[in-house]
């Protein structure tokens, strides 16, 4: 059983539509029963990392989250909440992975923030979700923060600067971008989620 946590944000119906095109469905839920039994996890988000960690423990869900032990997939704002910290709002996030999340960078004023739009995929671990999507593929992307490069990135997009595109850490997975909107890249990488 596929679950999607119910913590708010606009690309849920997206997230399982794209499931749904695998031939599979994904359950939401703010259930911590039904999550715990679940066999793969997601983590969406599309807003802000305050509001999204008040929901999370407003439903007495972030404990449930640290305890996982099946494949979990943030996406978007939902891998930024797998890191320690996040900018945006100055809040503590799940701290599954090391670091900080950061505003992206707009001194460069050729650079629009939010970053918007299809970017390429610098690959650094071509295994786990990544199996088999070739080097700098292109993914879908729209977000203000990020998190620089560290020991869990597994893939790197530059804009402005290089920063995290997707991260793992034992059994979390995160993407920047989003998979259900980035065509058969993203289709292939969701995928090879499903079949951790």
């Amino acid at each position: 059983m596929i679950t999607i946590i119910d913590s708010g944000g606009a690309n849920i119906a997206s997230i399982q539509f794209a499931f749904e095109r695998l031939g599979v469905s994904a359950e939401l839920s703010d259930d911590a029963d039904t999550i715990k039994k679940s066999s793969h996890i997601i983590l969406p988000g599309v807003g802000s990392a305050g509001s999204a960690m008040k929901r999370l423990k407003d439903l007495s869900l972030i404990e449930v989250i640290r305890s996982l032990t099946q494949p979990v997939l943030g996406i978007c704002l939902g891998m930024q909440l797998l890191f320690d910290f996040s900018e945006e709002d100055n809040i503590e996030c799940l701290g599954l992975i090391s670091g900080k999340v950061l505003k992206i960078s707009s001194n460069d004023k050729k650079l629009i923030v939010p970053h918007m739009g299809w970017n390429s995929l610098n690959i650094t671990d071509c295994k786990w979700i990544m199996k088999n999507v070739p080097h700098l593929s292109y993914a879908y992307f729209i977000h203000s923060y990020a998190a620089p490069v560290g020991k869990s990135t597994s893939v790197m997009t530059c804009y402005g600067e290089n920063f995290s595109a997707a991260v793992r850490q034992n059994n979390f997975y995160g993407t920047q971008f989003h998979p259900e909107r980035s065509s058969v890249i993203g289709s292939l990488i969701l995928k090879n989620f499903l079949e951790l």
